[in-house]
Order: structure tokens, then sequence, then C-alpha cells
């Protein structure tokens, strides 16, 4: 195993982690809605404690996780839809926009799963695999939410 390999591959996962965290504390104070206060604060703590294992897993590889966010492209975009939702107050849309950007971060643990885990040890699989699972509890949770609506 390639510690340099199982560091950048971990630190994909920070990366899209760091970018729900500020995306969701930045709903967060964009709504007035308590409910969706509770549920952007209960997202961006999975995304926290996610982080909490990855950087471990880098620092004991001897690496240094990533503080950045991927604040271009798709994922800004999305953001910038919640926002947008949030000021004309319209709970669909942000849920919407919300479960667009989980099908993301879907999509990134996904890809580390199909193409990246020979580089991990076990035990990062595993935690790779774990954190997959709560993602996924956090989108159906989102698009649960929005399904009510329809």
């Amino acid at each position: 195993m390639d510690n340099n390999h199982a560091v950048e591959t971990l630190n994909k996962l920070v990366e899209i982690n760091n970018d729900r965290i500020e995306g969701y504390e930045t709903a967060s104070k964009e709504t007035d809605e308590q409910e969706l206060k509770n549920v952007f604060s209960h997202l961006a703590q999975t995304s926290h404690n996610c982080n909490q294992e990855l950087t471990s897993e880098i620092h004991l590889l001897g690496g240094t996780p990533t503080e950045g966010t991927r604040t271009s492209g798709k994922f800004f975009r999305v953001w910038m839809d919640v926002k947008a939702a949030l000021a004309g107050n319209d709970r669909k849309a942000i849920l919407s926009s919300c479960e667009y950007g989980e099908d993301h971060a879907i999509e990134t643990y996904e890809n580390v799963l199909e193409d990246d885990l020979e580089h991990l040890s076990f035990e990062q699989q595993a935690i790779v695999r774990s954190q997959y699972l709560l993602i996924k509890a956090d989108h159906n949770k989102v698009k649960s939410m929005r399904d009510v609506l329809e």
C-alpha cells in the first residue's frame, strides 16, 4: 500500500465533507425555519464526524489533511441554489438543492469505493464503507423530506 495514494484518496473524502460542512452551516444561518436548522446541523455534524475519522487516518499515514473545499464547479452551484431557495423561502427548492448536493457527496464516496480501494488498508476501507452508509442515510432523509412536499 502506497501511503501517498492513501492520503490522496482519503483527502478526496475530507474535501467533500468540508463542502458539506460549509454548505450546511451556511444554510443553517440563512434559514429561519427551526426544523431546517436542525436538519442542516445534523448533516454538518455527520461530516464533522467523518472528517475526524479521516484526518486521524491521514495523520497515521504521515500525511496532511486538506483544509479546503471544492468551492468551484458543480458543488458551488449547488450551494448557490440552496442560498437562492432560502432567500425565496421555498422549502421544496431548498430540499431539492440539498439533495443534489448529497448526490454529489454520494458520488464521491462511490468513486472511491469503485476506483481507489486498493490504495487503502482494510481498516480504512471499512471506515469509507461505514461513512458511505451515513452519507447515504443523510441523502435519504433529505429526499424523504422533499418527497413529502410533492
